[in-house]
């Protein structure tokens, strides 16, 4: 899957990430960190990426809204949304697979459909109006850390449950989200237990987050690292 390819990319910021949210992970596994904010009110939605940024690596992903034009061909051009099960539906042609590509593919590939049925040598330009799907990552105390695509709307049990949910050695009253806001890395903590208890908002997760579950194999996986670095504040901009 091309998933996969994203993972390698993401491994520099990941690593980083874990050892600043080792340095909160010092207290008993069923309490709440002392180091970390609750909660907080400015951790809002993230940066949206760069239209330059998605034109170029972005892939296409189900419920994505794109802009399609075929150069003096109306009824083929206009905005199209990509349904659950990643296709398209342009009058005359029908249903198209479009999900998985990248804007260049995707034009490569209606050019090659739309030469093959109407039109000869068609010129065809593709933009991503919104981006709805991508990736986040789980880390630290979750059955099976890594990177998941994410298609809407997610919250941060939903998040969880994707991972497998929490390990044998989770502190479900410790876990530290990463997100970038106003061009800077910033975090907050949550706690699953008064989250599944409907004591506090369930947050929503955006592509990009960085999700870091606090747990006893956690703080011995990176003890030597938290020993190498400096006490720092983790909820100020990083």
């Amino acid at each position: 899957m091309r998933w996969y390819g994203r993972i390698e990319f993401r491994k520099s910021v990941v690593a980083s990430t874990i050892v600043v949210v080792a340095l909160t992970l010092s207290g008993c596994a069923s309490k709440r960190s002392d180091y970390v904010e609750y909660n907080r009110s400015d951790f809002g939605a993230p940066d949206a990426p760069s239209t330059n940024r998605i034109a170029m690596d972005y892939r296409v992903a189900p419920l994505d809204k794109l802009t399609i034009n075929v150069f003096q061909v109306e009824q083929l051009s206009g905005n199209y949304q990509v349904d659950l099960t990643g296709n398209i539906a342009m009058p005359l042609v029908g249903n198209i697979s479009v999900v998985d590509m990248t804007t260049d593919e995707l034009r490569e590939h209606l050019s090659t459909v739309l030469s093959q049925t109407y039109l000869r040598d068609p010129d065809v330009t593709v933009g991503i109006l919104e981006a709805t799907g991508s990736s986040i990552t789980l880390e630290g105390s979750i059955a099976k850390p890594g990177v998941y695509p994410t298609f809407g709307n997610v919250s941060l049990l939903q998040a969880v449950a994707m991972g497998g949910g929490l390990d044998e050695n989770a502190n479900a009253r410790t876990v530290v989200v990463f997100r970038q806001i106003d061009g800077q890395r910033m975090a907050a903590g949550f706690d699953l237990t008064s989250i599944r208890r409907g004591e506090e908002a369930d947050p929503a997760i955006y592509r990009g987050d960085i999700i870091v579950v606090d747990g006893s194999r956690t703080r011995e996986n990176w003890k030597t690292i938290i020993q190498s670095v400096p006490i720092l504040s983790l909820f100020r901009p990083i």
